[in-house]
């Protein structure tokens, strides 16, 4: 799912002992894990993308930048189940929980179409549901030389009384040999009235040896930066 404007706040990512570093602006993963792709997407927004050694196999993580630096580290598996999450201005972390409905990325691919229904819970104690579907349009865009596929969703987050927190809806990408989303075109609206059409599409990719790979610095859209109250995901 597409990942929210954070703005990092001082020391934050400091509060996670595992969490990645910035040198001479670039990304740096932590030791034992490999990038395999850096991100520029539209909406000011640059992506790492790693897997690391000792970690189940399947998973990866990502980390997200805007111009102010990363606010936004999460951890998948295999069937981009959201298995851990940090919001990197606070330090809190979120952890899948029970799950009525698994995320599964192989029966997006196998059938084009996926529902969830599963919580989270964070190290601050709040518990979310999230519940939607992904499916397959059957469409097919190139960029930057990588092939992916575009689907459509819907996702409604709920707090643990029930209510409502925030809906999002609209199409994201898929890469099947990565088993990853990414951003594309989406309409959020939370329960305040707040609402926001946000275009996060990714532009170009860069992987080992190829130039802007590692690069912690946004590149598009930067100068015309959207403020917004929207939430994760990854996410994927």
């Amino acid at each position: 799912m597409a990942v929210s404007r954070i703005i990092l706040t001082a020391g934050a990512v400091a509060l996670l002992s595992a969490a990645p570093g910035l040198a001479a602006s670039k990304f740096a993963a932590p030791k034992g894990c490999t990038v395999y792709q850096t991100v520029q997407m539209r909406g000011c927004q640059v992506s790492h993308h790693y897997r690391c050694d000792g970690d189940a196999a399947g998973d990866q993580w990502s980390v997200y930048l805007d111009a102010n630096g990363p606010f936004y580290m999460s951890r998948i598996d295999a069937e981009t189940r959201w298995v851990q999450s940090y919001d990197l201005t606070t330090g809190d972390e979120d952890r899948i929980g029970d799950e009525t409905d698994p995320a599964s990325f192989s029966t997006l691919l196998e059938t084009g179409r996926d529902t969830y229904d599963f919580t989270t819970k964070g190290s601050n104690g709040e518990v979310r549901r999230y519940a939607g579907y992904d499916e397959l349009t059957g469409e097919t865009v190139v960029i930057d030389g990588v092939t992916l596929e575009r689907t459509r969703f819907e996702l409604t987050a709920s707090g643990a009384d029930g209510q409502t927190l925030w809906q999002r809806s609209g199409q994201q990408l898929v890469q099947r040999d990565w088993r990853i989303f990414f951003a594309d075109k989406e309409s959020f609206a939370n329960s305040f009235g707040d609402k926001a059409d946000v275009t996060e599409t990714p532009v170009t990719f860069a992987g080992p040896g190829d130039k802007g790979y590692l690069s912690a610095k946004p590149e598009y859209d930067c100068d015309a930066m959207m403020t917004w109250l929207g939430p994760k995901d990854g996410a994927s």
